[in-house]
């Protein structure tokens, strides 16, 4: 039995979790506000920025929440893209949300057969396992160019209206308010996984799981399951992309994409589904402005700002910004 003031501390601890949970959604809602006003001209930019958030997000899950070291994560991202495209350029499945489904169920196949076989080594085999996982894919979606379009990239995608209502325009705005929503409830319901008893399981395999399989927990079956909700939300990423782009090329297979997922998780700290999004941000728009001021070494200047934040904030932005808060907090209580 809890004690009145257990009692009290557990109710706290809800309410404080919950209060930061409505701040980060009004938060994500004033910056997509902001965004839609602010920036019209560049919602394409944006609502691909939208869209490799819910990669990173998904990367999150597994490597930041469940240690699972993987640079093939792109292959997720990119089975929900062309399954949303062939879904609409063979089948003529052409509704937004039946697209975003079938994204969904590819990405989370995709998740369940990449984690089958990555999580049979651990280390440095299964960072060379992740890598072969989007070499193949990539090949295989070049292969089967009667299907993906091959290196011409998938075309003939034309998505219908929002439940028939919002027609996408050529300045993006339908796929950008479309993007932003699905981006807040998958926010809403990673935030409750997380913090669920499966979420703290996820995290004591991470640290310890040894001993999580020596009290009884099945790492391995776990982490099967993260893999597909991972996927699943690497998938939605992929069919937004496909849905507000129409086409879809053999980039969302490639290792760049891979590689520069795990850089802008990095850069946001991992663990941590606020540093998902703040490095996907940060990453995505100074990469857009220093190419644009900068064509010819702007990879330069990008590298040297992921060598200021590894050296001087190694939890990343949103970790580093967090543990400063927080010394701050016990000094002045």
């Amino acid at each position: 039995m809890l004690s009145n003031s257990d009692t009290l501390s557990v109710t706290s601890d809800r309410r404080a979790r919950l209060t930061r949970d409505a701040v980060g959604v009004l938060v994500i809602l004033a910056l997509g506000v902001a965004g839609y006003v602010l920036f019209p001209n560049n919602l394409a930019l944006l609502t691909r920025i939208t869209a490799i958030a819910l990669l990173v997000l998904s990367l999150d899950l597994v490597t930041g929440y469940c240690g699972v070291a993987t640079l093939g994560h792109a292959a997720l991202f990119g089975a929900g893209a062309y399954g949303a495209g062939i879904a609409a350029a063979h089948f003529g499945i052409t509704d937004p949300v039946a697209m975003l489904a079938v994204g969904i169920i590819a990405g989370s196949i995709a998740g369940l057969i990449s984690g089958v076989v990555v999580l049979r080594a651990h280390g440095l085999p299964q960072l060379v396992l992740s890598i072969a996982i989007i070499h193949l894919a990539h090949e295989a979606a070049n292969k089967a160019s009667g299907w993906t379009g091959g290196s011409d990239g998938l075309s003939g995608i034309m998505p219908d209206a929002v439940f028939g209502v919002w027609q996408f325009d050529l300045w993006g705005r339908t796929a950008y308010v479309f993007c932003i929503v699905l981006l807040v409830v998958t926010f809403v319901l990673l935030r409750q996984i997380v913090r669920s008893p499966f979420g703290m399981l996820c995290r004591g395999i991470r640290q310890d799981p040894v001993r999580i399989r020596a009290m009884g927990g099945s790492v391995h079956g776990t982490l099967i399951r993260m893999y597909i909700i991972s996927g699943a939300v690497a998938g939605a990423g992929g069919a937004l992309n496909a849905i507000s782009t129409q086409v879809v090329g053999l980039d969302s297979l490639s290792f760049t994409l891979s590689a520069e997922a795990l850089v802008m998780l990095v850069l946001g700290g991992t663990g941590s589904l606020y540093g998902a999004l703040l490095g996907t941000v940060t990453f995505l728009w100074f990469e857009d402005v220093v190419s644009a001021a900068n064509p010819f070494h702007w990879l330069t200047i990008v590298g040297a700002l992921l060598i200021a934040v590894v050296l001087f904030a190694p939890k990343g932005l949103y970790g580093s910004l967090a543990a400063y808060f927080e010394r701050r907090g016990r000094k002045n209580p």
